[in-house]
């Protein structure tokens, strides 16, 4: 007997060979397929007549079998199967070509309803291999047609075969949103939103089916997020930080906060000061200056007597905070040290030591910090820079190093109000959107290949005059089936058309230590022309740098294409970004156009996830937030917003979920997140 928690292999017609395809898609049980929904669906309520018919279109028509030409050689693979069909308006040829199976299933002068794209071959129309079914069958291919997405190895009509065998078994499923957010939000019940959307017979019913489960989608999401949110909140007798450390470093700054930071570094100042853990996100364009407002709560917490510590997602990065840190903070009699996983074991054991006892006070370091071993005296300030690097464990098990440690996550990744919700919604929120003054917008230019001479001439022009450039190649070698420049080949063809200037290369593949040593150069001017790959997308600080050419920019995203022009533009010096690409490809031209009329990395993100979705622009499962089906963060914002007022209600009434009526809802909480929620029951 079928139930919700059976194996897929359970179901009549399906063996081990089709169990594994279906397992690969990660459908695992019965109630996994009885929740995989269909991207869309056709209408086939409308019969055409064959007279009616044009090649190209897609067509429904219903029609006898006036003559049938089975195989002539019923073992040959690829024997066709060619039926001659008619209506009272004409007749129409339909083939299959592997049809030595088929042929049993069409008897002559018997009517059947055929779907397909119609082709013209010579003067006869055809249809090549359409679905059909006897006209009036159980399996009658008329109707609103759930379209699945597709799986290799099973046909559409195969899965609308199985989720009918599986339909009795919504009775099995229960309500779980709570009934005064059914009523509420008008919202239909499971088992009519079940049938709606695999088995629709109105357009109107599939709406409603779609509206209930994207919301009850979104409110698991919304429920989980505040839930964790409310903990964090609820935490009490949290370390407690003065501001004064910050002040003293603001009034020491040889140049003054912009408006932004000011407010951002008030609330950051604020939330220590409480008695209330801080867990605040802090977004920032490339170069806005949140390095600044990270050092003033990190002293902060030294002049309260607590160590701090932040964490990067490279080497390359917390070398260079490193570098920051020290010169900042030498003034104070503080030295801040460093941790990562590339130093020598002596050096690491020392620090490892100092952190222990309380002597170092500010600790730099990558995730080389989240070990075991690592452990601190007084933990009181957590910072993690380039948060989308890291995950919500990472950053929970970073914070979990001291009791009722204050949090602050950074990011120069700006990101779009919606995903900001979905992906940090534990967090309160702070942006800095203007720009440190003095500091010009980096004016940016596409140009097909045709126009990279003049480039490399503009290029050359500006290491004369003392600045220096990036190059960047979406590929590391040359490769077969992708038709773009890589970063080697072109450090080889750069050599020779920049001669007489220092030409390097660096890329993902190389060794820390070499990539360490190009960096430093290129850092320190002793490399006019610095070939790359991605690797130099986050954290790389050379303010003479002021020229970056990107070679296929269509390979690239609108984010990355930002976070890259991001690395020059950092001095004083006009500076200047080449979008390379012969693409004509409408989402590759939209993003040149963005990249070309603005500079607002906040902007960018929108239209990046209008272009994209939000799923490619965060893998979210990195983040522990749960795996959206049916929802379109994009589209369905609305519901969103809804969701959320729906969940901050439930928590509200019921804080930690024991109630009868929410119970079930808890329980999907719990599964949805898995082990990144602990629900304390």
């Amino acid at each position: 007997m079928l139930e919700l928690f059976s194996s897929i292999g359970s179901i009549r017609g399906i063996g081990p060979k089709k169990e594994k395809i279906f397992n690969d898609q990660g459908l695992m049980t019965v109630e996994d397929l009885i929740n995989y929904f269909p991207r869309s669906y056709q209408d086939r309520r409308l019969i055409t007549r064959i007279s009616d018919l044009k090649p190209g279109e897609e067509a429904l028509i219903t029609a006898k079998v006036l003559i049938k030409k089975a195989p002539t050689n019923y073992y040959r693979k690829n024997s066709p199967l060619s039926l001659l069909v008619g209506d009272d308006t004409g007749a129409i040829e339909v083939v299959f070509f592997n049809g030595r199976f088929l042929s049993k299933l069409f008897d002559q002068n018997v009517e059947y309803t055929f779907y397909g794209k119609v082709s013209q071959n010579y003067a006869r129309f055809q249809m090549i291999h359409p679905e059909f079914s006897r006209t009036g069958a159980p399996d009658d291919i008329r109707g609103i047609i759930p379209i699945y997405p597709k799986i290799n190895g099973v046909s559409q009509k195969e899965i609308r075969r199985i989720e009918q065998e599986l339909s009795p078994l919504y009775d099995d499923i229960p309500e779980w949103i709570p009934d005064k957010v059914v009523k509420d939000y008008r919202l239909a019940d499971i088992k009519f939103a079940l049938s709606n959307l695999h088995f629709p017979t109105d357009g109107k019913k599939v709406l409603a089916a779609k509206f209930r489960m994207v919301f009850s989608e979104l409110l698991v999401m919304e429920t989980g997020l505040q839930f964790m949110r409310k903990g964090e909140q609820d935490i009490r007798d949290a370390i407690v930080i003065s501001g004064d450390g910050g002040e003293s470093l603001m009034k020491d700054l040889p140049f003054e906060l912009t408006d932004d930071q000011l407010k951002a570094w008030k609330s950051i100042r604020d939330d220590l000061e409480s008695n209330k853990r801080m867990n605040r996100l802090l977004q920032g364009d490339v170069g806005s200056g949140k390095t600044v407002i990270a050092e003033m709560a990190m002293l902060s917490a030294v002049r309260s007597g607590y160590q701090s510590v932040i964490m990067a997602p490279t080497e390359i990065l917390a070398k260079q905070h490193l570098e920051t840190f020290s010169r900042d903070f030498k003034k104070y009699g503080i030295t801040p040290k460093l941790l990562i996983s590339s130093m020598p074991a002596k050096e690491k054991k020392e620090i490892l030591q100092g952190l222990k006892d309380g002597s170092v006070e500010i600790l730099i370091a990558t995730h080389a910090v989240l070990q075991e071993n690592v452990k601190f005296d007084k933990l009181g300030l957590v910072v993690t820079d380039e948060q989308h690097r890291f995950g919500v464990n990472q950053r929970r098990k970073l914070s979990e190093k001291g009791e009722g440690v204050n949090v602050l996550v950074m990011t120069a990744t700006p990101i779009p109000r919606t995903l900001a919700v979905i992906l940090y919604g534990d967090l309160d929120s702070s942006q800095i959107r203007s720009m440190p003054k003095g500091r010009k917008p980096v004016k940016t230019t596409h140009t097909s290949s045709e126009g990279r001479e003049r480039v490399y001439e503009f290029a050359r022009g500006k290491i004369k005059d003392g600045r220096q450039i990036y190059v960047v190649a979406p590929l590391i070698d040359d490769s077969d089936s992708i038709d773009a420049h890589s970063a080697k080949k072109l450090f080889e063809e750069l050599k020779s058309k920049f001669k007489g200037f220092r030409v390097e290369l660096v890329h993902g593949a190389m060794k820390q230590d070499e990539k360490d040593l190009v960096m430093q150069n290129f850092s320190e001017g002793l490399v006019d022309v610095l070939v790359s790959t991605v690797v130099i997308e986050v954290g790389i600080n050379v303010p003479n740098a002021s020229v970056m050419i990107i070679e296929n920019a269509e390979r690239f995203g609108l984010a990355q294409l930002h976070q890259l022009r991001g690395r020059v533009g950092r001095g004083s010096e006009e500076s200047f970004c080449f979008l390379i690409s012969d693409s004509d490809s409408e989402v590759a031209v939209k993003r040149q156009e963005i990249m070309c009329s603005t500079n607002d990395g906040f902007e960018i993100a929108e239209r990046d996830m209008e272009l994209r979705g939000p799923g490619e622009i965060f893998g979210t499962k990195q983040h522990g937030i749960p795996e959206l089906i049916l929802s379109d963060l994009v589209k369905h914002i609305d519901v969103l917003e809804k969701a959320q007022i729906a969940a901050k209600g439930i928590l509200e009434r019921d804080p930690a979920l024991k109630d009868e009526e929410n119970r079930a809802l808890r329980a999907k909480v719990e599964n949805t997140f898995g082990e990144d929620l602990s629900l304390l029951l």
